[in-house]
């Protein structure tokens, strides 16, 4: 039976205090949807409908390189409603799937027990037991386990609201029967809505086979409805992040002290210390150290490379056995080659440094293409912008660049020549040769520090200096 996913995204999210949909709030980087998608796309199904609402455009502009069907839910009338709008373009022998656009921690194993109950012809609905189950809609089942009904919150006599047992409102059906089930559901409930747990009741008084698959871990399905919530949900996020990155062989310093917001693969004996943030697509080949505060970004660091304390690494390829940092900045399009230096206080861009070569300390390496065992001085910067244009900077195999230097793009450095400190180089200098440029160093006799000024005289000393040019006649 093929599948079809719905995504009921519709929500104000009035909770929010926020000008963003509620879809839209950031979790590790991603709008809450975003995760909810990628979820539902490891179920490899034949469509994805996500049904908007409030703050419709923003939410189908956030996420328009999606390969997802948007389903326009005019009037907000409660989840079954939502439903009904999609199931128009969903075929009777299909098995349908309800997720919630601001439940973004749920797991495709989980779903994929729901889709196979569904398959089999039972409607499934995922529930699990909370120690507070305020706000949610309780499980009601008959003396025997069978499940007879969900009652949401609002609409719970005073003894069903002692059940621990709650409906994250996650469930698969056969889409021809779920149709039948929706057509029957009415509003006379205190919020005047269609809600799609009602379908419960429908099957059961059809005696369709209803099954609740109960998940062990609360935080698969918990909702987002304020920034507290948000926030505890970020915090649930992060920690089963880390525990995968244990698990795959990284230690940590503090599991609670990483912030993982993207894709990250890691070697065998990576160290990762704290307040550390990886985003996007990243990989840390074995015996990487990553040192405290740094930002990783859509990088890959190859084998026993070590990043020092405060560093940033954005879009770049490290080769093995790499030393960056402290305070190093690592921009797009760099490509460190194996045994390559970057120290503090370092910024490189769209460059690549060839093996075993070293730029330690205060230097701007831009647009530039250096060689092996080039060192490249403390304080040399390439001059690359000419205010319109980037220029490239070549520096060859086995250059030495004295501190202080300035290499004004386009200009080649020859192989083994030496640049001497505080040159500033504007022309191709030869390989082998010692290129350099002074000004004439020049001592004035006599010449005294001025004396301090108080603060009077320094005001009458300020205004003589600014007082403008008398007008030209």
């Amino acid at each position: 039976m093929q599948l079809s996913v719905v995504i009921l995204a519709a929500g104000q999210g009035k909770r929010m205090n926020s000008d963003l949909p509620k879809v839209l709030q950031p979790l590790a980087g991603q709008p809450l949807l975003q995760h909810v998608i990628r979820t539902a796309r490891a179920l490899d199904p034949a469509g994805i409908y996500v049904v908007y609402g409030h703050g419709g455009a923003q939410v189908q502009s956030a996420l328009s390189h999606e390969p997802v069907e948007w389903i326009l839910q005019a009037e907000q009338l409660g989840t079954g409603h939502a439903v009904m709008q999609a199931m128009c373009v969903i075929p009777d022998a299909h098995c349908v799937l309800v997720l919630y656009g601001d439940v973004p921690l749920i797991r495709t194993p989980s779903l994929k027990k729901l889709v196979a109950l569904a398959d089999e012809g039972s409607l499934a609905v995922l529930s699990v037991n909370v120690d507070d189950a305020t706000g949610y809609g309780r499980v009601i089942r008959a003396a025997d386990g069978r499940l007879t009904a969900i009652v949401e919150h609002k609409d719970a006599t005073p003894e069903q609201l002692q059940i621990r047992e709650i409906n994250s409102g996650i469930m698969a059906a056969a889409a021809g029967r779920l149709r039948e089930w929706l057509l029957g559901l009415a509003s006379n409930n205190s919020a005047r809505e269609f809600y799609l747990t009602d379908v419960v009741a429908g099957a059961v008084t059809a005696n369709h086979r209803v099954e609740a698959v109960r998940t062990a871990r609360a935080a698969e399905v918990t909702g987002v409805n304020d920034k507290l919530q948000l926030a505890q949900v970020e915090a649930l996020y992060r920690r089963e992040r880390a525990e995968e990155l244990m698990l795959a062989g990284a230690t940590l310093a503090d599991p609670a002290r990483i912030d993982i917001r993207g894709d990250v693969k890691v070697g065998r004996d990576v160290f990762i210390d704290i307040n550390a943030v990886l985003s996007g697509s990243v990989e840390l080949a074995a015996g990487v150290k990553i040192g405290p505060n740094c930002i990783i970004s859509n990088s890959q660091l190859g084998a026993g490379t070590e990043v020092f304390a405060n560093s940033i690494i954005d879009h770049a390829e490290v080769g093995e056995n790499c030393r960056i940092g402290p305070f190093a900045r690592v921009r797009p399009d760099t490509v460190l080659h194996r045994d390559v230096h970057v120290g503090n206080f370092v910024e490189t861009k769209a460059s690549e440094i060839g093996v075993g070569s070293k730029v330690n300390h205060l230097s701007y390496v831009g647009d530039s293409r250096i060689g092996t065992g080039v060192n490249v001085g403390a304080g040399t910067i390439t001059c690359n912008y000419d205010g319109y244009n980037k220029w490239p900077t070549v520096i060859e195999d086995g250059v030495f660049i004295g501190s202080g230097s300035m290499l004004v793009a386009p200009v080649r450095i020859g192989a083994g020549a030496t640049i001497g400190a505080g040159s500033t180089i504007t022309e191709n200098a030869p390989a082998g040769e010692l290129t350099l440029t002074r000004a004439r160093q020049t001592t004035l006799s006599g010449w005294r520090r001025p004396d301090k000024l108080d603060d009077e005289e320094k005001a009458a000393a300020i205004d003589a200096a600014l007082k403008p040019p008398p007008p030209r006649r």
